[in-house]
């Protein structure tokens, strides 16, 4: 009897032993790699999105039969590949990065997140990698498609997307009328063409997609453009606090030379699906 059940608790302990290693929580079971788990919406091309296929470097998102792509996809197969761990793409609402990077179910944040005072007061944030600037997308025969600066938009109904600082500086437009802020640029493509807004705020990455996207769409760079701190325009990966993954991302990012940050982010407007 104590033979069988010696047996017994020597195969228990082998499973668990078993399933431990096959926890994707450190590697894969492709990799004895340890797991870098990066939290991205896949929804704001061109820094990016989601696709059907691994076409164009896309990788498969975790829990899911999509793929996710763009700028920030590549600049995470970059990071994974000079730290010598295997991607893991998470895909995470907007509003639920930054808790999911402090709960520990993702360990950074590649998502087109600009390193603003406030985030920085609850994240650390690595050098930047991009660096953009405020365009304000239009319809292309409405009644602001010629706007040249903000004082022309007085009156528009506009928008951005929450809690980011697109939304933030639609403050700036004398007389504007400012509306709820928008889920994702998917939808507020949809509010813009039904006429539900006139204008949103965004990035110039992201209206040249638009532009590409939809004809009867456009973007404005108004003259002068926004006032906001050079952060708020800026591109920086989300870590907890005091990560030990800081340094080392900022080491490999320092070898990603301008040159090819630009073409990175050219291929990516290129190869997003709207652009096919």
């Amino acid at each position: 009897m104590k033979k069988k059940l010696l047996i017994l608790l020597t195969a228990m302990m082998t499973m668990l032993v078993l399933a431990a290693c096959g926890s994707d929580d450190e590697t894969t079971g492709d990799s004895d790699k340890k797991v870098i788990k990066v939290g991205m919406e896949a929804a704001y091309a061109p820094f990016n999105w989601s696709q059907n296929d691994d076409s164009n470097g896309a990788v498969l998102i975790k829990g899911s039969k999509e793929y996710a792509a763009g700028y920030d996809v590549e600049i995470a197969k970059k990071i994974a590949d000079g730290l010598d761990m295997e991607l893991q793409i998470v895909k995470t609402d907007w509003d639920g990065l930054i808790p999911s990077l402090q709960s520990g179910a993702i360990d950074v944040v590649i998502a087109g997140m600009s390193p603003t005072e406030e985030r920085k007061g609850t994240i650390d944030f690595s050098e930047n990698y991009y660096t953009s600037d405020y365009v304000i997308v239009v319809k292309a025969d409405g009644p602001y498609a010629d706007a040249k600066t903000l004082a022309d938009l007085s009156g528009a109904k506009v928008t951005g997307q929450q809690a980011t600082t697109h939304y933030d500086v639609i403050d700036q437009i004398p007389g504007v009328n400012k509306q709820v802020a928008g889920t994702d640029f998917g939808a507020m493509r949809v509010q813009l063409q039904s006429g539900a807004i006139d204008a949103y705020v965004s990035e110039r990455p992201e209206g040249v997609s638009a532009e590409m996207a939809l004809k009867n769409i456009k973007y404005i760079v108004p003259e002068p453009n926004f006032e906001a701190d050079p952060s708020t325009t800026a591109i920086a990966v989300g870590l907890k606090k005091g990560s030990d993954l800081t340094e080392k991302i900022n080491k490999v990012l320092a070898e990603i030379s301008e040159e090819a940050r630009q073409k990175l982010m050219e291929d990516a407007i290129a190869n997003q699906p709207a652009a096919q």
